[in-house]
């Protein structure tokens, strides 16, 4: 198989409407079962659009990972924003920063096989998740 890999930057609305497309696009050429295509994709318009709101925009970056015998598609969100000050509370399903339901980052980790999130204040925050095909 072809390796899948690119980056795209996410820094208005419309951006996120690209981020799910590529996100798609990835899942499909790695043959990703389709409800598991559907699962990554909204997790990456959730992160998507945090990085637009909350971290004044950044990046995608995807790639094909290999972990023995699994194969997954990995997905990871940066930003230069403010950071999160608590990323326990922030991972609390209903907590937001904003006009959001507190779903975003809660239900995104629900969504994938793995959930990576650093963040520091003043600096910004990195989001990596990886669903295994």
């Amino acid at each position: 198989m072809t390796a899948v890999s690119g980056s795209l930057p996410i820094r208005v609305e419309q951006d996120v409407v690209l981020a799910r497309q590529a996100a798609r696009q990835a899942a499909v050429a790695c043959r990703m079962r389709l409800i598991d295509q559907t699962k990554l994709v909204t997790a990456a318009s959730e992160l998507a659009r945090n990085a637009v709101i909350y971290g004044g925009g950044g990046s995608m970056e995807w790639e094909v990972v290999d972990s023995g015998i699994r194969r997954g598609l990995r997905l990871v969100f940066s930003d230069n924003g403010p950071g999160i000050p608590d990323i326990a509370q922030a991972l609390t399903d209903g907590w937001t920063s904003g006009s959001g339901m507190g779903l975003g980052l809660s239900g995104s980790r629900r969504l994938v096989d793995q959930f990576e999130l650093e963040s520091e204040p003043g600096k910004g925050t990195r989001v990596a998740i990886t669903k295994w095909i």
